[in-house]
């Protein structure tokens, strides 16, 4: 529908009376929107500060962790070695045994 010359008119009068400008308008979302995304952006720094903190820590207590497994790795295999329970009766190696697989009927 095609609008009267009143019509247009009658916009055009609203819109040159209203109080807020449309670029002013414009510009407040801008802010608005700016002002979101730069919240946005900090909190998104902080968790990445946080989290390289974090890995910071695991790494420093898994360092810590295989230090520790290294030294009692040591620690068992030096009470083996001292240890008669884990020493060899024979003077020849042990070798594990074979086992035989069986095929065809079951003992019937």
């Amino acid at each position: 529908m095609i609008a009267s010359p009143y019509q247009f008119l009658e916009k055009q009068r609203q819109a040159c009376s209203s109080d807020t400008d449309p670029e002013e308008d414009m510009n407040e979302a801008d802010q608005e929107e700016k002002q979101r995304l730069i919240k946005q952006i900090m909190e998104l720094q902080h968790t990445l500060e946080d989290l390289s903190a974090r890995v910071d820590v695991v790494k420093e207590e898994n360092l810590k962790l295989r230090s520790e497994n290294q030294i009692l790795g040591q620690y068992i295999e030096n009470m083996m070695a001292n240890s008669s329970v884990f020493q060899s009766t024979s003077p020849r190696s042990v070798e594990p045994r074979r086992q035989t697989v069986h095929y065809g009927s079951r003992g019937t």
